[in-house]
């Protein structure tokens, strides 16, 4: 189990900034406290993606915390980003192990699929996701999961769990208690007027 995979786990999203302000707001996350940082942007901008990805990975190595990459394995190994984060249409686990090598963190999306989950520990993730837990902004018409599985998750399995979807850090508490490692979070940090304090707010929760 690779280490630091616990407690806040922003998302960004393009939508919630303009691109020049996506860096200091990243920068404002990690030191209320984000332990990883999921780069998310679905544009064709390759040039900028690139651009972003490496300035997230300066900050994330500076702070002592772990770059993510959505969905894209080539901009995660041209990068050296610390990882990837895979869904239902992305690359398989062993196509991205082999291209980005034994010490990547790979994370798979499990929605409120338990079986998604064990395939994916036999694969070798190093987590999953389940969700969405709470109506979500980010993905309104994304499945609901049921807190049932982050508790059989601490049960049976041995890798780190994040729950995402609508989560704050009110409603935060009862995901961790029931078993989740970390909160992935978009819009409760991203979309507040003061990053760094939104941010400090799930420190608590992870004490």
């Amino acid at each position: 189990m690779k280490a630091g995979l616990r407690g806040l786990y922003v998302i960004t999203d393009a939508a919630l900034q303009a691109p020049q302000q996506l860096g200091e707001r990243v920068r404002q996350a990690l030191e209320g406290g984000a332990r990883l940082v999921q780069y998310r942007d679905k544009s064709n901008h390759a040039a900028r993606r690139q651009r972003q990805a490496r300035e997230l990975l300066e900050l994330c190595n500076r702070h002592g915390a772990r770059l993510i990459i959505n969905d894209d394995v080539a901009l995660a190994a041209a990068t050296g980003a610390h990882g990837v984060h895979l869904g239902r249409d992305d690359p398989a686990i062993d196509t991205a192990r082999e291209r980005l090598g034994e010490a990547a963190i790979i994370g798979v999306s499990c929605y409120d699929q338990w079986p998604l989950a064990q395939r994916a520990v036999d694969a070798g993730a190093d987590y999953i996701a389940f969700g969405r837990f709470f109506p979500s902004r980010t993905k309104p018409d994304a499945v609901q999961a049921d807190i049932a599985l982050l508790r059989r998750a601490r049960r049976e399995l041995e890798i780190p769990v994040a729950a995402i979807g609508g989560i704050t850090a009110d409603k935060g508490a009862a995901l961790v208690a029931a078993g989740a490692d970390l909160l992935a979070v978009v819009h409760d940090v991203f979309a507040a007027g003061d990053v760094y304090a939104a941010a400090r707010r799930y420190q608590k929760l992870f004490s």
